[in-house]
């Protein structure tokens, strides 16, 4: 693992990585923040998922999410949405492709050889970070915004003993029932939509993957709330399974980090009450 940067911030350390993945074939870059801790102490780590187009750097730059990870504890970790680099396959569309890998393992090509995100979200990053970071792996939570929340709901659904609290900002909630995650699932893993409900939030929900809660923050005024976003959809299906949801919608807020950073503290909260 090479050290990119570390630059302190509110009582702790914001650092970016980068590691040659297996899982991917190609280098990655994350980010970490650490709290200040004493020797030895482990903490609970708190993952977050980006959407579509993002790097490490978006949630880094303009989340804020440091002062109060620093007052609870709470290692922040962020990494990157999809392989980058020079032989890496794209699409010209910014829902496609690099930048947008919808934490899924590919099995179609050209995206097949590199495109492994759940592999790496899942297993390569984690075992990576328990080594290198302070981490108390048995306090684990996730969350995410747009394409990261599918990400996070999808991940905390299929791996509940491993991820103990789950959130999201704006998720995609039914990609199979979306254009954005038609698209993308269908050139990831192929025309087979069986392939695909393991990679969508109310699909695992219906057949039987169960979470202890789920916290969702939603800007009213997102402009793609009705045609991609669908919170309703994922209301029905926590409600036919019993999982508890808080649902927020949010008056005036659009898709953007203006409307993340706003409710990023009670997201926290929220994480740390459960880790």
């Amino acid at each position: 693992m090479e050290t990119v940067s570390t630059n302190r911030s509110h009582g702790g350390v914001q650092g970016v990585y980068r590691h040659a993945s297996s899982a991917t074939s190609t280098d990655m870059t994350f980010a970490v923040y650490v709290p200040d801790h004493d020797s030895g102490q482990k903490l609970p780590a708190l993952w977050y998922l980006s959407g579509l187009t993002c790097t490490h750097a978006n949630v880094m730059e303009k989340g804020e999410y440091r002062r109060l990870a620093s007052e609870l504890g709470l290692i922040i970790v962020a990494p990157d949405t999809s392989p980058r680099g020079e032989g890496v396959p794209d699409d010209p569309g910014y829902d496609l492709g690099q930048g947008a890998g919808f934490y899924v393992d590919a099995t179609q090509e050209p995206w097949a050889e590199h495109f492994h995100m759940r592999s790496y979200v899942e297993q390569e990053l984690p075992a990576l970070v328990a080594e290198q970071f302070p981490v108390d792996v048995q306090r684990r939570g996730i969350f995410g915004h747009s394409m990261g929340g599918h990400g996070a709901l999808t991940i905390a659904l299929r791996n509940p003993g491993e991820w103990k609290s789950v959130s999201a900002f704006a998720p995609i909630v039914a990609p199979g029932q979306c254009p954005w995650g038609k698209k993308a699932l269908g050139r990831y893993l192929g025309e087979d939509q069986s392939a695909w409900r393991e990679h969508d939030a109310c699909a695992l929900i219906d057949d039987g993957a169960r979470v202890t809660d789920i916290l969702v923050d939603q800007g009213a005024a997102d402009q793609f709330l009705g045609e991609q976003l669908k919170p309703d959809l994922l209301v029905d299906a926590c409600q036919r399974a019993s999982i508890p949801l808080t649902l927020n919608l949010r008056e005036g807020h659009d898709h953007s980090y203006f409307t993340i950073s706003t409710f990023m503290d009670d997201h926290l909260r929220w994480h740390a009450e459960r880790l």
